[in-house]
């Protein structure tokens, strides 16, 4: 069963009635999680748990240090298998069951909730909205179509994963739905300023040397509109930090009115793993679908295979025939 919109009344009843019918739930989204991965994870196990049910969180990585003081992120399960007398498990926020990198879930009744463009409908009930900003504005849309209240501790959660997959409300996906959902998020006792500050100021000095390191080794190409940046575990030692600390360092260079996309190459233990933004109409989620990745419009990403420098030609050149592509 498949829903690609919301309805007036917010979730497809298709998805509220599978949440309704079951009691003990897994909730899960992709490796490598980012705030709006843990931010709708957690605010819908909290909703699910109101109404009296069981959640458990799972993640096969770590969550990002700016996650760590969300409610509920304590209780996070960190795990490569899912084993367990679920009901069902609800993944949010992969367009694949692969992207989970969970082994099991397989085994239990689908519910997939997810924004992404080419999401494989892997589920027993699917609900995808490529309208929605990001997915936590989808679990706002369940957690109101369930009748649980809109508690600071389910808000707090809500508004890092909005926060976070808008870019600060930069991308193009923003609309006027994401300031309604923001603004009932702050009637409920969120402070979007402490909200912002936890995410975006709370780093360390290690990223301060990191986004000194990051910026003097920028390259740009195709006549300055595309910014390319390098980032290994050497560079992560010599500044004395961690990959968390490369939140957001990505869109620093989206600041010059020239550079239309950037590029950031990062080489972590022999994986080449390759991060995408633009501004506007250039679109870098066809580059990325191209190279086996995904992602939105204006923030994408993929895998590559060495050598960096053959790759990085290649990747080059693609987003450079993107950006001439977005502005004719």
């Amino acid at each position: 069963m498949t829903h690609r919109q919301k309805t007036p009344e917010g979730a497809p009843q298709a998805v509220l009635d599978a949440v309704r019918e079951r009691r003990r739930f897994v909730v899960a989204s992709h490796a490598r999680p980012d705030g709006d991965a843990v931010g709708s994870q957690l605010a819908l196990a909290g909703a699910l748990r109101q109404l009296g049910k069981e959640a458990l969180v799972v993640s096969r990585d770590p969550l990002p240090q700016y996650c760590l003081s969300l409610p509920g992120a304590s209780e996070v399960t960190h795990a490569s298998r899912v084993s367990g007398d679920f009901d069902a498990a609800v993944v949010l926020e992969c367009g694949s069951l692969e992207r989970t990198e969970l082994d099991g879930l397989q085994r239990y009744f689908l519910i997939n909730v997810d924004h992404h463009a080419g999401n494989t409908l892997y589920g027993a009930v699917n609900w995808l909205d490529e309208t929605a900003a990001a997915c936590g504005e989808m679990v706002f849309d369940i957690v109101q179509g369930l009748g649980v209240p809109l508690t600071a501790a389910i808000a707090a959660p809500l508004y890092v994963a909005i926060l976070t997959d808008t870019g600060s409300f930069q991308h193009g996906n923003v609309t006027a739905r994401t300031f309604d959902i923001c603004r009932r998020i702050a009637a409920a006792g969120v402070s979007p300023a402490a909200a912002a500050a936890a995410v975006y100021q709370q780093g360390s000095v290690g990223k301060l040397r990191l986004t000194g390191a990051l910026l003097a080794g920028m390259e740009l190409q195709a006549g300055g509109r595309v910014a390319v940046l390098h980032v290994d575990d050497g560079m992560l030692r010599e500044a004395g930090c961690g990959l968390d600390d490369l939140e957001g360092l990505i869109n620093l260079p989206l600041a010059a009115a020239d550079v239309r996309a950037v590029l950031l190459f990062k080489d972590f233990e022999g994986q080449l793993r390759v991060s995408v933004r633009s501004k506007g109409s250039i679109d870098v989620r066809a580059v990325a679908v191209a190279y086996g990745g995904g992602g939105h419009r204006n923030a994408s990403g993929f895998s590559v295979q060495h050598p960096l420098d053959a790759a990085r030609r290649r990747v080059v050149a693609d987003v450079a025939a993107a950006v001439d592509a977005g502005t004719t």
